[in-house]
């Protein structure tokens, strides 16, 4: 069954959203076309989604999508302080979608919110950070049997996923989004690399050029923003646990040290490991006066927020997103956005262009899901490939570029064990 009811911060600015998802939805073209389609032939008609998003702009134009092709949507958020209030409210209001989410909401409700979703009792989901999934498995699991699978966006998900698909504990199957090429490669390096830059400089006013920039983990996320920070002119410290990433951020010109090391001269620390307590006591009790600690993965765990709070004296808000611990000694660490994602704290998160790739492969996800979950075991696959190349076709041709073919002699050489020189 459906439910309408909802719970956002103010419907009155829903006027002021409808107007940025519009000028979202001028930079999506793929999911553009992706909704034409989808408007013609119903492939999700009679299905219940349940999705813990970002609610951005640019959700919502994968939203009106997903309606559009017949789905029955209701949208929580998938983290406290990335939802865009005016956006929720015209979801609400002039798309009928259910919302449940309100920026800097508090722990209770934010699951209250992710439990209000489930409410909707879904045949498919759709996460980001896999709270939807975790809460089935753990308070809801009535609903299981008419689950047909889900979709999940984002890497600390697919990593929680595999972990549960591991132990036998994972129920239906789940596509991972994050996997796919046209997802990582672009919305984790282009996308987290701009829009972390964004959060960091809204939240604080500073200038980068010639700070020392700590990257702590050099994956897709870290590649972008080690790239973004030293295009701004900052001298760009990577640091890493593993020997292939660390060995080519020394290969791209980066620095490579341990943590230890980098904690006593860096100016601006952003971690995106997906781990926990990558800053710790440790590194709070060598930073510089001033140090600015930020976190861009999903959850805010990577930055030891309890001991920071044991080691100061005393903590004060000196700017919106901005939260200054002084130690005992003197020294003042500044913590951005309550160590949540700091390009949807304090900034819009990933530019629509981005996100146009990544929201097309959610919605193609959940097409595939609805017509092959029943061939499916209860583990976490892949977006198929064919999804992925096809994307990424869309958007060359939304972007007026052409590449080349293989000419059939092409073909035939590559596929021959013959040839030789």
């Amino acid at each position: 069954m459906s439910t309408k009811s909802f719970d956002i911060k103010n419907p009155r600015v829903a006027d002021g959203g409808r107007h940025r998802i519009e000028w979202a939805e001028q930079e999506m073209p793929v999911l553009r076309l992706i909704r034409e389609r989808f408007a013609k032939e119903r492939p999700l008609a009679g299905l219940r989604i349940s999705a813990c998003l970002h609610v951005t702009t640019e959700t919502a134009n994968l939203m009106h999508t997903l309606q559009l092709g017949g789905a029955d949507v209701v949208l929580c958020a998938s983290n406290p302080l990335s939802t865009q209030d005016d956006v929720a409210a015209s979801l609400v209001t002039h798309y009928e979608i259910p919302v449940y989410a309100i920026k800097g909401e508090d722990n209770k409700t934010y699951y209250d919110h992710i439990r209000a979703g489930l409410d909707h009792q879904p045949h498919l989901t759709m996460d980001d950070g896999a709270d939807l999934v975790s809460t089935i498995h753990k308070e809801r699991t009535e609903l299981i049997d008419g689950i047909l699978g889900g979709t999940e966006e984002t890497t600390t998900g697919v990593i929680r996923l595999r972990a549960m698909a591991a132990d036998g504990a994972l129920k239906f199957p789940v596509l991972a989004v994050n996997d796919a090429a046209t997802k990582h490669f672009f919305d984790n390096r282009y996308g987290t690399g701009q829009s972390t830059l964004d959060g960091i400089v809204r939240a604080t006013n500073i200038l980068l050029a010639g700070k020392t920039f700590v990257v702590c983990g050099y994956g897709w996320c870290g590649r972008g923003l080690a790239s973004r920070a030293r295009g701004m002119g900052a001298n760009v410290i990577v640091t890493e646990i593993d020997p292939l990433p660390a060995l080519e951020a020394l290969m791209d010109g980066f620095r490579v040290m341990p943590l230890t090391e980098a904690a006593r001269v860096g100016d601006i620390f952003c971690t995106v490991t997906g781990d926990i307590n990558v800053l710790d006591k440790q590194h709070f009790e060598v930073m510089k006066d001033g140090a600015i600690l930020a976190n861009s993965g999903h959850f805010n765990v990577e930055i030891n927020i309890p001991v920071l709070d044991g080691m100061a004296k005393e903590k004060r808000k000196v700017r919106e997103f901005v939260d200054q611990y002084t130690l005992n000694d003197g020294r003042r660490l500044n913590l951005l956005g309550e160590g949540r994602l700091i390009n949807l704290a304090a900034a819009e998160g990933h530019p629509a262009s981005v996100m146009d790739m990544s929201f097309a492969n959610q919605a193609l996800g959940a097409e595939y899901m609805a017509r092959h979950a029943a061939e499916l075991e209860d583990k976490v696959y892949t977006i198929p490939q064919d999804i992925d190349r096809e994307i990424a076709r869309l958007k060359l041709k939304a972007m007026g570029t052409e590449i080349d073919t293989l000419t059939p002699e092409q073909e035939k050489y590559l596929t021959s064990w013959e040839e030789g020189t």
